[in-house]
């Protein structure tokens, strides 16, 4: 594998050199940093520059002329409609600058490479079942993102992967994609032709598992994503957006998140929630089940519940999504996500289906970890009528001095409320100072400015969270155990003058 990618680069390297005039190509080698090289731009009358990371440099003293870009233009064939070219079974992109008589008299030549790697804080997601959303700011690795995970899912999983490639940017220009892609196929968009039209004929013709896109952007689009998700197609996609509040705000893509609509509540609802009577709710259940923000390069924050992360918005409540990255996947060692917190409640479940209580413990981020061990539990969460017939266990329990609760609602949303609650009890002792966070909140306050707390374990950092947002102000927990922390964030211009309640 590692030979196949060496020769691959070689290949790129040498058909990127092959566009540009002998004395370049020349000149490139000389430097001797191809690794390096971003971009090299040839423009009429001026020195043709080489772009790297840290310096440009000039190729040569003598001006480009117009039979050289003509003929670096020959060599690549036909600008799309963004003006923009391609070598075939490589990620370079040409693109064009036109005087008024629609002639080249520019170029840059950008060079693509396949980043290998940035896929795995996230792989167990994109291994999974789910439809994903990807946000984030250009040229934060979105793109990328999405060519690993045609090959992950083509070449690990064996899954029918379809890459509707609008601009080529996921597999590289020319009839033949790039390797980077694995076995997924590649449907590109014609000219004329929407972007949505090829989704939908990839669905109705080609029958695959799971359908990549990049950059959804218009209405349409994200009409066509609702189908085919409708249709039990698995989707993964970038959208136009940095976050997840981008999108709340946005009428076009609203949809991809389930769209809000406004709802009139009586007054006994109004009083009980202790709000106005005209709300905003979500309207449908959301195109995508997990959605992920690229902060920076190698760093995800990661929501796993898109319809409780919405609703928990509109309420007012801040989102907290997990944080990976790249450096701690190094750290740990292993490409597995523990699901266990330092510090959490060891239940043991009795009378419960336990994969119900995971995924209602994964879903509200609870520090709770499920135990099989009777000796090992901090608590004993029990169906009414099971406990009933196994009074021995509660013999046992009153022994050894562990908590015993009881539920009746045993559903997924019985078992949410129950963890909810939890978290409002003070089933550990606090160690928090909180005259000290209380100072704390106070000069995010005077000054206006976001401040980290110290690392902590994950219930104290659910009652610091608790005891800020008392103050109206937003926290959220960043970072890898044992380094997970909390940052508070003033309020913004148009919440200031708002009293605390």
């Amino acid at each position: 594998m590692k030979e196949n990618n060496i020769e691959q680069l070689e290949f790129e390297k040498q058909a990127f050199l092959s566009i540009f005039h002998e004395d370049l190509r020349e000149k490139i080698n000389e430097v001797n940093n191809f690794a390096n090289l971003i971009e090299v731009v040839l423009d009429l009358g001026r020195k043709p520059e080489a772009r790297y990371k840290d310096e440009t440099i000039y190729l040569r003293e003598e001006p480009v002329t117009r039979e050289e870009i003509e003929n670096v233009v020959r060599k690549l064939g036909v600008f799309d409609r963004d003006n923009r070219a391609g070598i075939e079974k490589t990620l370079h992109r040409i693109s064009a600058v036109f005087n008024r008589r629609n002639e080249v008299i520019g170029l840059t030549c950008r060079v693509g490479r396949a980043v290998y790697g940035t896929i795995e804080p996230i792989k167990d997601i994109i291994k999974g079942d789910k439809s994903i959303l990807l946000l984030g700011k250009p040229g934060v690795g979105k793109t990328t993102l999405l060519r690993e995970a045609a090959r992950v899912l083509s070449e690990e999983m064996n899954k029918r992967v379809i890459v509707v490639d609008t601009s080529n940017e996921i597999g590289g220009d020319g009839d033949i994609p790039h390797p980077s892609i694995g076995n997924a196929r590649r449907m590109q968009v014609p000219f004329g032709k929407a972007q949505e039209d090829v989704m939908i004929e990839a669905v109705e013709n080609h029958f695959p598992e799971v359908i990549i896109i990049d950059e959804i952007g218009r209405t349409e689009e994200a009409k066509a994503c609702r189908t085919i998700a409708e249709r039990g197609v698995r989707l993964i996609a970038t959208a136009h957006g940095t976050n997840i509040e981008n999108l709340l705000v946005n009428p076009t893509l609203q949809d991809l998140i389930g769209g809000i609509t406004a709802v009139t509540l009586s007054d006994e609802e109004a009083l009980r929630r202790s709000t106005q009577k005209t709300i905003l709710e979500r309207k449908s259940p959301p195109t995508f089940d997990v959605l992920i923000e690229i902060r920076e390069r190698g760093i995800y924050a990661i929501y796993h519940d898109v319809s409780e992360t919405v609703d928990a918005l509109l309420r007012g409540f801040p989102a907290n999504p997990e944080i990976r990255t790249i450096e701690g996947m190094e750290r740990k060692k292993t490409l597995t996500i523990s699901t266990e917190r330092e510090g959490s409640i060891k239940v043991f479940p009795l009378g419960i289906n336990a994969s119900d209580l995971s995924r209602a413990i994964h879903s509200v981020r609870a520090s709770v970890e499920i135990v099989k061990d009777l000796n090992k539990a901090d608590l004993i969460l029990a169906e009414k009528r099971a406990l009933d017939k196994r009074i021995e266990i509660l013999d046992f329990a009153n022994r050894i001095g562990i908590r015993v609760d009881t539920i009746e609602k045993t559903s997924l949303n019985g078992l949410k409320e129950y963890l909810r609650n939890l978290r409002e009890r003070s089933f550990y002792k606090s160690t928090i100072n909180y005259e000290e966070l209380e100072n704390i909140v106070k000069n995010v306050l005077d000054k206006n400015q976001p401040l980290e707390l110290p690392a902590e374990d994950d219930y104290i950092l659910i009652e610091e969270q608790s005891f800020i947002s008392k103050f109206g102000l937003k926290s959220e927990v960043i970072g890898i155990k044992p380094n997970r922390r909390i940052i508070i964030y003033p309020r913004r211009k148009n919440e200031r003058n708002v009293p605390n309640n």
